[in-house]
This record gives structure tokens, sequence and C-alpha cells, in this order.
């Protein structure tokens, strides 16, 4: 029986994609990519990430 992927929990070593802050949300895009982002980044890119179906997940 195959298993279920999960991505690993947002660390300290996690930065943001957009500023290099710590990573607190993760955002998984359709095609598979996926962009880590602040506290502010993710409140500012979340509109258009919700348009664009991304699941997004928020760390500890």
């Amino acid at each position: 029986m195959p298993g279920t992927l999960t991505r690993p929990e947002l660390t300290a070593a996690d930065r943001c994609d957009r500023c290099g802050a710590a990573a607190r949300v993760r955002a998984v895009l359709p095609s598979g990519g996926e962009l880590l982002f602040c506290g502010h980044h993710a409140r500012e890119h979340e509109p258009k990430l919700r348009e664009l179906a991304a699941e997004i997940t928020h760390g500890a």
C-alpha cells in the first residue's frame, strides 16, 4: 500500500522566498511548486495564491 507524501513542518531554517525572513506560511501550487512566505508576504500574496488554488498551510 503506497504511503501518503507529506511535507515537513517549517523550521527556523526555512526562509521567506521574498525577503529572507523566517517562513511562517507554505503555499503549494497546483503544479507542485512550493513557495515559503513570512507572515507579511503571505498576507500580501494570499488573494492571488487562493485564486491560483494554492494549498496554504501555516507553520507552528
